[in-house]
């Protein structure tokens, strides 16, 4: 066990020792319902164009973070615990260090686009016109509570296909989990829908008394 902590905190692992915790923790707490997935599950944008130019296109931005960082851990990991074997002096330490990170990061970025072409079947993208698409509909809330700045929602688009979706309200109206709403616009800029408490008039069967 001293042995694997002491690979994990040598250089270079412990470059990616620290971004796999901040990985783990990012999707405990999205897990929790703490953060919001929200934008990361966007494949478009600034960060969608960067990784398209790096063959990494088609996938949320979070979830090919999470791999090349999990990738390039494991394998300066490997590479660390090998040289230790090795008893090399301080300076050829260092260098071969370096190569390992290189190899660390080469390989991450293989595995990462190897892996990115089947999971970007998962994640097609829309664009703007399929997500006016949605203006009208009702949706089902899918998070504890909608805000002007949080909130998810299931909405079923007229092929009957099913989509989780960002939602707002501008108001501080109560929306908890399982409720109905009313998509009444899109944001573009913001990339979300917002909604307003779906009435009677929208959704009679979910308000019949008991």
């Amino acid at each position: 066990m001293t042995g694997f902590i002491g690979a994990a905190l040598s250089f270079p692992t412990v470059l990616f020792s620290f971004l796999l915790v901040v990985v783990v923790g990012y999707w405990l707490l999205v897990l929790t319902g703490v953060l919001d997935l929200g934008d990361d599950l966007d494949v478009d944008g600034v960060p969608g164009t960067f990784l398209a130019g790096l063959g990494l296109g088609g996938v949320p931005s979070a979830v090919i973070f999470s791999l090349l960082v999990a990738v390039a851990w494991f394998v300066s990991l490997a590479g660390t615990a090998l040289l230790d074997g090795l008893g090399l002096g301080a300076g050829t330490r260092i260098a071969v260090s370096v190569g390992v990170l290189l190899a660390a990061a080469v390989s991450a970025w293989l595995v990462t686009r190897l892996v990115a072409v089947p999971l970007s079947r998962l994640f097609p993208t829309e664009t703007d016109a399929t997500r006016h698409a949605f203006v009208g509909r009702l949706c089902l809330v899918r998070t504890g509570t909608v805000t002007a700045d949080f909130g998810q929602a299931e909405v079923t688009a007229a092929d009957g296909s099913s989509a989780v979706v960002q939602v707002r309200q501008p108001g501080d109206e109560r929306m908890p989990a399982g409720s109905s709403a009313l998509i009444y616009d899109y944001d573009t800029e913001g990339e979300f829908f917002w909604v307003m408490p779906a009435g009677p008039a929208f959704d009679p069967m979910r308000h019949i008394p008991e």
